[in-house]
């Protein structure tokens, strides 16, 4: 009998650039031979250099899409992304996932629009983040989540262990943002794994914190330990980086071939 090719829902907002959010998750899924369904939570009206709307979907429509897949593909792995507000999460929450949860608190764009009313912060912690497998903001949705400075390795261990007082069994914060390194550190089962990287001058990051979770999503859908699938998703982000393909006038969307 032939193998089930392994499935990822990715629930989170669209980019019509096609760099972030439901379109990088969809490509980093295939990239990974991950079979990828979504779910669309906002749409935005962006490109490389801008965004200049948000419109966040009626939560009855984004359970409805959640429905259908969860009814007819049954997904190994589930992953969130902008979710823009209380009563979206909150619709969300409220759903059973036979499956690991990937949560990515995406709170702000790249060109700083925010894509999660500050009311919205309460419901994520309280409701979503008891349910998630895994927890993976970067510094400043890290420091939004715990009301610390996240900005050191010694900051991001802390903000790691109040994140997972929440309730999540892990939590990866990852330090895309550091001064002169891009060091990942994951807290899970009371430990802590440290990811170091190379720090790589562009412009051209545009999805890079959906593009990373996703690639981990995608790892843990085809079997992997959580640290093995954050070692070999790290390394994909890093030369999805380093190769990226200078699209756009603005920040460009990093290589989903890497």
């Amino acid at each position: 009998m032939e193998e089930m090719l392994p499935i990822a829902l990715s629930i989170a907002g669209s980019d019509p650039s096609g760099g972030a959010g439901i379109q990088a998750d969809l490509k980093t899924f295939h990239r990974f031979h991950v079979y990828g369904t979504a779910a669309i939570t906002l749409l935005t009206v962006q490109n490389t250099r801008r965004v200049s709307r948000v419109e966040i979907l009626p939560p009855d429509l984004i359970l409805q899409q959640i429905e259908a897949v969860l009814e007819d593909l049954p997904p190994n792995v589930v992953k969130t992304g902008a979710l823009g507000n209380a009563a979206t999460i909150e619709a969300i929450a409220s759903l059973t996932f036979l499956c690991p949860l990937v949560v990515d608190p995406v709170m702000i764009s790249k060109h700083g629009a925010s894509l999660m009313d500050p009311a919205a912060r309460e419901i994520l912690t309280k409701l979503l983040l008891p349910k998630a497998a895994l927890v993976t903001p970067n510094l400043h949705e890290a420091a939004a989540l715990t009301g610390l400075p996240v900005a050191t390795p010694t900051e991001m261990r802390e903000a790691a262990r109040r994140i997972a007082d929440f309730g999540p069994p892990a939590v990866l914060i990852k330090g895309g943002h550091l001064q002169n390194t891009a060091l990942d550190i994951l807290y899970s089962a009371g430990q802590f794994h440290e990811f170091p990287g190379v720090r790589h001058n562009t412009p051209h990051t545009h999805g890079t914190g959906c593009t990373y979770s996703a690639a981990i999503a995608a790892l843990l859908a085809l079997g992997q330990p959580l640290p093995n699938a954050v070692a070999a998703a790290k390394a994909f982000i890093a030369e999805a980086i380093r190769t990226n393909p200078g699209l756009g006038a603005g920040n460009g969307p990093v290589n989903h071939w890497a």
